[in-house]
């Protein structure tokens, strides 16, 4: 048994994943427990209940324990003071305070969910063995973890890497949930390829295959495999925008390789040799060979990035 011991926990909508590990990133135990609200004592107990469950399970001396993360839904300044922090939904001050009551002399300390992932990614994933990377989650919505020289790029306000609301369009008149207009994520989220997928069908009179609801992008890549002209139009439109915001990250970040995750990259056979395309036609020179690439861990990036966020800072 490793001498040291550290704890990842990544707070999702629906569950919080806590993994036990050690240093080098090995998983010791890991498992999942439903979301509670995080706002009071009841909420506060479950997560705390939850890690001591796990290292119990796991046979694990609390003793060992040096450090625990925290990957959270909202912005982290990069000094990490969460006194700052309005969430309705999250008390993460009630939640340290919990954690440190449980585990006395134990560091905790909190990171956004998508720098946590890139920092897994970077950790023992798909950006193993570089020391930066731009991580672009695809999901309903898009997120982005922003690592340069091994560290999380959190920016003044816990804001930096917000690539799914960086403009790529202008020109756009339907309005981003954010209430700007021509968003990265009005494009290539999983909900903006459907919308442009509606939206190619209606231009063409053609009927859409059946959605199971707004963000059912897997059923527009399906009907692209099949020949759809609306599917390819909407796909094309997504990775066109992707390419472009890509081209312009590298020119801000030069990170040493991109990668894409989140629930649309299942499908990335699908569109990431266009990505790649636009990237090198819109990019700098010196930036064009940058690899663009699809993330490997899953549901566990969060998680590891949180632990190895409190092993670089315990």
């Amino acid at each position: 048994m490793a001498d040291e011991l550290y704890v990842g926990i990544d707070v999702g909508g629906t569950s919080v994943k806590i993994g036990v590990m050690t240093k080098e990133g090995d998983v010791v135990a890991k498992a999942g427990v439903p979301t509670p609200p995080l706002v009071d004592e009841a909420g506060y107990t479950a997560v705390t209940d939850g890690v001591k469950s796990m290292l119990e399970s796991a046979g694990v001396d609390a003793s060992l324990l040096k450090g625990i993360g925290l990957a959270v839904p909202c912005p982290v300044p990069a000094d990490g003071n969460i006194s700052v922090i309005a969430n309705l939904s999250l008390n993460l001050l009630g939640v340290h305070d919990a954690l440190q009551a449980s585990f006395p002399g134990v560091y905790v300390g909190f990171l956004n969910d998508a720098n946590a992932a890139a920092m897994g990614e970077l950790w023992r994933g798909a950006g193993a063995g570089y020391n930066s990377l731009v991580l672009v989650t695809l999901g309903t919505g898009i997120g982005a973890g922003v690592v340069c020289d091994g560290k999380v790029l959190a920016g003044a306000n816990g804001a930096a890497g917000e690539l799914g609301h960086v403009i790529v369009n202008p020109a756009e008149s339907r309005q981003c949930g954010c209430g700007r207009h021509g968003c990265l994520e009005q494009y290539a989220s999983a909900t903006g390829i459907v919308n442009s997928y509606r939206m190619e069908c209606e231009k063409r009179g053609s009927e859409p295959v059946e959605l199971s609801g707004p963000s059912d992008s897997r059923s527009v890549f399906e009907a692209l495999v099949v020949g759809d002209e609306a599917a390819r139009a909407a796909v094309d439109t997504m990775a066109g925008a992707l390419g472009f915001e890509l081209a312009n990250a590298a020119c801000s970040f030069d990170p040493e390789v991109f990668v894409l995750g989140g629930g649309v990259s299942a499908s990335a056979e699908h569109y990431l040799d266009r990505v790649t395309e636009v990237f090198k036609k819109m990019t700098l020179s010196c930036c064009a060979d940058t690899p663009i690439t699809v993330a490997s861990l899953g549901n566990d990036a969060g998680m590891l990035g949180a632990a190895y966020y409190a092993v670089a800072n315990a």
